[in-house]
C-alpha cells in the first residue's frame, strides 16, 4: 500500500494532537470553565475551517444528510466537549486517557453490530494486550482514582464512539474535510450558548493561555478531526483507525512530562512498550498470522500426500 493511500499517517497525526489536548486541557481549565473551553476551542477550529472552506469553494452538504451532520456535531463536539472537560476537571490527564482509551473497544463492538465488521482473533488478542499495557501504565503506581469525573468521561466515551461510526458513514460520500468541517460548524453553533461567559473568562486569562487555545483549536480541533476523518475514509474497518487511540495514555504521559512537569516513571516505559506492541499486532499481525496459517496448511497438505 502506498503511503498516500494509507490511513496510518492520518491516524498518527490525530493521536498526537489528541494526546496533547489532554495536557493542554488540564492547563487551560485553571482559567476557563469546561463549557467555555469547549466553545473557545471549536470557535477557533471553525474560524480556521471557514477560511479553508472559502478557499477550496467547499460545496454544502445535501439536505438529506443534514440530520447526520446534526447528530455528528451534537455527539462529537457539543456533548463530547462538555462531558470530557467536566471529567478532566476532576481527574489526572493519565486517568482521563485511561477511560477514553476504551473508545476503540466500544467502537469495535458497535461497528460489529451496525456495520457487521468482524475482528479476527489476533485483533481481539491485540486489544487485550493494549488494555494490559494501559493498565500497567496508569495503575502500576496507583494513579487511577474513582470519582464523579469518571461518570462524565464514560459519557464522553459513548459520544466519541458514536461519532466514529457516523464519520465512517459520512466519509463514504463526503471528503474528510467536508465531513469534519460541517460537523465542527454544527457543534460550535450548539456550543455558542456558552459564548458570553467564554469571552468574559478570556479577558482575564494570561497570554500563554491564548497559545494553548490556538493549539487546541487548530491542532487538536481542526487538523486532528480532518485527519481522523481521512483515516476512516482510507481504512477498511472502523476499528483499524480507532485502535490507534490506545497510544494516547503513553503519549499523554510523555507530553505531560514535557509540558506540565508530570514526571514519568518505569510504568510509562513498560506500559508504553506493551501498548505499542499491541497496536503493531492489531494492524500488521495479519501478515504473520496468514504466513503461519499458510505454512501449517502446506505441512498438513504434505503429510496427507505422503500418507
Amino acid at each position: 500500500m502506498k503511503l498516500k493511500d494509507s490511513f496510518h499517517p492520518y491516524a498518527i497525526i490525530t493521536i498526537f494532537f489528541w494526546s496533547l489536548a489532554y495536557v493542554l486541557t488540564r492547563l487551560t481549565l485553571q482559567y476557563f470553565s469546561a463549557f467555555s473551553l469547549g466553545f473557545l476551542r471549536y470557535f477557533i477550529a471553525s474560524c480556521t475551517l471557514l477560511i479553508v472552506a472559502i478557499i477550496t469553494k467547499m460545496k454544502p452538504p445535501r439536505r438529506a444528510d443534514l440530520t447526520w451532520f446534526l447528530v455528528s456535531g451534537a455527539v462529537g463536539f457539543f456533548l463530547y466537549m462538555i462531558v470530557f472537560n467536566q471529567g478532566q476537571a476532576t481527574v489526572t490527564a493519565a486517568t482521563a486517557s485511561l477511560v477514553i482509551v476504551t473508545v476503540p473497544v466500544i467502537t469495535a463492538l458497535m461497528a460489529s453490530l451496525i456495520y457487521r465488521e468482524k475482528l479476527r482473533m489476533y485483533q481481539w488478542c491485540a486489544i487485550l494486550i493494549e488494555l494490559i499495557g494501559v493498565a500497567v501504565l496508569t495503575l502500576m503506581n496507583g494513579v487511577f482514582s474513582i470519582n464523579k469525573g469518571l461518570f462524565w468521561l464514560f459519557l464522553a466515551v459513548l459520544g466519541l464512539s458514536s461519532y466514529n461510526l457516523i464519520q465512517r458513514y459520512l466519509t463514504k460520500t463526503y471528503t474528510a474535510l467536508q465531513a469534519s468541517t460541517y460537523s465542527i460548524f454544527i457543534g460550535t453553533l450548539m456550543l455558542a450558548i456558552f459564548a458570553p461567559a467564554s469571552f468574559r473568562e478570556l479577558s482575564g486569562a494570561p497570554p500563554i493561555q491564548y497559545i494553548y487555545l490556538v493549539v487546541l483549536g487548530i491542532g487538536s480541533g481542526a487538523l486532528a478531526y480532518v485527519s481522523w476523518a481521512a483515516a476512516f475514509s482510507k481504512a477498511k474497518q472502523t476499528s483499524q483507525v480507532s485502535n490507534y487511540m490506545f497510544i494516547t495514555p503513553f503519549l499523554t504521559t510523555i507530553l505531560g512530562f514535557l509540558l506540565a512537569g508530570e514526571v514519568p516513571d518505569r510504568s510509562t516505559l513498560y506500559g508504553g512498550v506493551i501498548i505499542l506492541a499491541g497496536v503493531y499486532i492489531f494492524n500488521f499481525g495479519g501478515r504473520l498470522f496468514d504466513k503461519t496459517y499458510q505454512s501449517e496448511s502446506h505441512k498438513q497438505s504434505g503429510l496427507r500426500q505422503s500418507s
